[in-house]
């Protein structure tokens, strides 16, 4: 079956970003960028993007248009004969799944409360009924089903278009629509009266408050906030490498995606900020700042419903064009190991993910006995854990491995493709760095983001844990010494 492709760099660009770009840039980013410091945060957080975010970034789109594959078949193409590498596979399809399964369920949210928007739902309303509205919504299983399903539906709908005419061209118009929106959502909030604290909390280096947080615990959360941003490490971006041809060097798509995905972080801050400040209303990080911190303003704003429709409509896209490209990821999957068409793929992967879905829907309401990681957990808690503390880190520390050693890929192809095409080339020098220098900063975010899930918990639990994150790592590194005893038989 012959490749798709892209019809233009722009296209690629943009799907690629919109990946990338989700809800995490909104309540999360504006959040942490002002407990640790504003802009001095900002310049570590960036700093690690260009020494860390954007060489994984560019070793996952090169493993993808050097194999014309998708994660489940890439490492088969590429991989050297009687090496093991294609076992990293399930690190890709795994998330993929576990991801949607969770992530569906709040882009329903999103949906949900645009549609609650602009019916004036909000409007004048007191804090009690924002607060409650949101956890009735929680506890409401058929209509949190209802909205899941239905964007995941919308979503399928637009890849059962193909690449060019569904993924690529409705990608556009929402990433060019959200941009528009957030730009005039940030002028709005940053000319409300009382914003200016909030821009100087925002903008503003305060040394004082990195040494109350502690300059390693700021570091930390920088390089981790930079890592995952881009939503490494399941084959989400590689993908749309495999769609991608070789007119362009990998570094400079990687830059301009990186770049976009930094403006969306940045200018989220620029709304959700000044407008807390605003209205006295202390900034909270996760979904009470999306669903009841922000809500409460918008209901104390004139022409509030405008505003909230408009947020949510951001958000809403925000969550579509990551929902559009997993779902391109996991239809891929069926067209490339069982080589089943376009729409056969969208209609088993379609029923698939909605059932998927109902295990986190279901934990709000009708399963909340069940706490996987503790009291007041819940299953998506669990999903999302897996993904973002397990799968994401471990797949990017395999395809860096891959790229880089000698019983893999290999450093030479690597770069081969990497730099094919024109523009900025992927710096050879840095090649100790990319192979020693990254995987190790990896296995600490992988290691320490365990230690501080579980830190509060009894020696004994916080063992267990650590163990399994370090089975799980010891499976990436088999993947790379196993073949090595292999291949020097």
């Amino acid at each position: 079956m012959k490749r798709e492709k892209f019809s233009s760099r722009l296209g690629f660009i943009l799907v690629s970003a919109g990946c990338a770009i989700g809800i995490g840039n909104v309540w999360k980013f504006p959040y942490i960028c002002g407990e640790y410091g504003g802009a001095a945060f900002i310049l570590i957080y960036l700093a690690f993007l260009l020494i860390l975010g954007i060489p994984v970034l560019v070793c996952e789109f090169a493993v993808g248009r050097g194999s014309r594959k998708s994660v489940a078949a890439c490492f088969e193409e590429l991989e050297p004969p009687k090496t093991s590498w294609h076992r990293l596979k399930y690190i890709g399809i795994v998330g993929c799944y576990l991801l949607m399964m969770f992530y569906t369920m709040v882009g329903g949210w999103m949906l949900y409360y645009c549609f609650r928007s602009l019916r004036g739902d909000f409007s004048g309303a007191s804090p009690e009924a924002v607060t409650g509205a949101f956890f009735h919504m929680l506890g409401d299983f058929p209509t949190m089903a209802f909205w899941t399903v239905l964007i995941c539906i919308l979503g399928f709908a637009v890849c059962m278009l193909g690449l060019k005419s569904g993924v690529e061209r409705i990608t556009k118009v929402m990433m060019a629509a959200l941009l528009i929106i957030m730009v005039v959502l940030a002028l709005h909030s940053v000319f409300l009266d009382g914003a200016g604290s909030g821009i100087r909390f925002y903008l503003i280096p305060d040394f004082q408050k990195m040494t109350e947080n502690g300059i390693g615990n700021v570091v930390f959360a920088a390089l981790s906030q930079a890592f995952f941003t881009l939503s490494l490490g399941v084959g989400a971006m590689l993908i749309f490498g495999s769609y991608l041809d070789q007119s362009h060097s990998l570094t400079g798509e990687a830059v301009s995606i990186t770049v976009l995905d930094t403006f969306v972080a940045l200018t989220a801050g620029f709304i959700v900020i000044p407008a807390c400040f605003a209205y006295g209303i202390e900034p909270d990080s996760g979904p009470s700042l999306v669903f009841i911190t922000l809500p409460n303003i918008f209901a104390q704003m004139k022409s509030g419903f405008i505003w909230s429709s408009l947020f949510f409509l951001f958000l809403t896209f925000a969550a579509l064009s990551t929902i559009i490209a997993v779902f391109e990821n996991i239809i891929a999957f069926d067209m490339d190991l069982f080589h089943w068409s376009r729409k056969k793929s969208v209609l088993v992967s379609a029923v698939l993910i909605i059932l998927l879905s109902m295990p986190a829907v279901l934990g709000y309401n009708i399963l909340s006995f069940i706490q996987p990681l503790g009291e007041g957990s819940t299953i998506m808690d669990l999903e999302d854990f897996i993904v973002s503390n397990n799968l994401l880190p471990l797949g990017s520390l395999g395809y860096v491995l891959f790229c880089t050693r000698k019983n893999g890929w290999g450093f030479d192809a690597f770069m081969d493709e990497a730099n094919a095409g024109a523009g900025i080339s992927f710096p050879g020098s840095i090649k100790a760095y990319l192979s020693y220098g990254i995987p190790a900063i990896i296995t600490v975010i992988y290691l320490k983001g365990y230690y501080d899930k579980f830190q509060g918990e009894s020696p004994l639990v916080l063992g267990c844990w650590m163990t399994a994150a370090v089975v799980f790592l010891a499976f990436i590194f088999y993947c790379a010494l196993a073949v090595k005893k292999v291949t020097n038989k």
